[in-house]
């Protein structure tokens, strides 16, 4: 399948069970039929988990360095695209 904005073709990858189609010359991102409600799912897993951690370390952190550190989201892992 080519690419509809530059016309190049798409390359696949299979990224936590998802099949994503993206371009890499423009970076776009193509997903398929119920790709998008996988990749909701498991990003509402995803923070909830996280926020049920225990925030002391960020505590720590943000004592030690005067700032907090950036949490990094699922979707940022999930279309970190080489």
């Amino acid at each position: 399948m080519n690419c509809p904005t530059c016309n190049v073709t798409l390359l696949i990858t299979n990224r936590e069970g998802i099949e994503i189609d993206y371009c890499p010359q423009c970076r776009g991102v193509w997903l398929d039929r119920g790709e998008l409600d996988k990749i909701i799912e498991r990003s509402a897993a995803y923070e909830k988990q996280w926020f049920r951690d225990d925030d002391d370390d960020d505590d720590r952190y943000q004592a030690h360095y005067g700032y907090k550190k950036r949490k990094k989201s699922f979707l940022s892992d999930l279309l970190d695209i080489g």
